[in-house]
């Protein structure tokens, strides 16, 4: 394995632990950005910073309102220093089409997913607009 493949599968290991975090029943999602080799921003898929930690209405469907993994570690840059601008973000689950285009509005020139979600068409418009995707599988 070269050293590249050895970072990608360390970085998306971390993400996956990141998003055991999320108090999200029907699927935990986990993101790391990193840039230069160095963990910019992280997150998890939850609900609002103030709302109660439940993901899922009475039937189980997520609410509207929670975040993306990809979303709120990018919003977490957005107020700090820090920028994306040719960062890799390492995800569990593949990108949706909502933050495939906060992802490319970013500026975030690679993304690196283990787990393909049942709708690739957030990962074709990653490819259209330039962003480098790869798949890595975990498991």
């Amino acid at each position: 394995m070269d050293k590249t493949k050895k970072y990608d599968v360390a970085y998306l290991k971390m993400a996956e632990t990141w998003g055991k975090l999320s108090y999200c029943k029907r699927r935990q999602v986990g993101a790391i950005i990193v840039k230069n080799r160095m963990i910019i921003s992280d997150g998890y898929n939850g609900t609002p910073t103030g709302f109660e930690n439940v993901c899922e209405d009475e039937d189980n469907y997520t609410k509207w309102y929670v975040l993306h993994a990809e979303a709120n570690a990018i919003l977490k840059v957005a107020s700090s220093t820090q920028s994306c601008d040719g960062a890799t973000l390492y995800v569990t689950l593949s990108p949706c089409r909502e933050c495939s285009k906060l992802i490319h509005q970013s500026g975030i020139s690679r993304v690196v997913y283990s787990e393909a979600y049942k709708d690739l068409s957030g990962v074709e418009f990653l490819k259209k607009a330039g962003v480098i995707v790869d798949q890595i599988p975990l498991k």
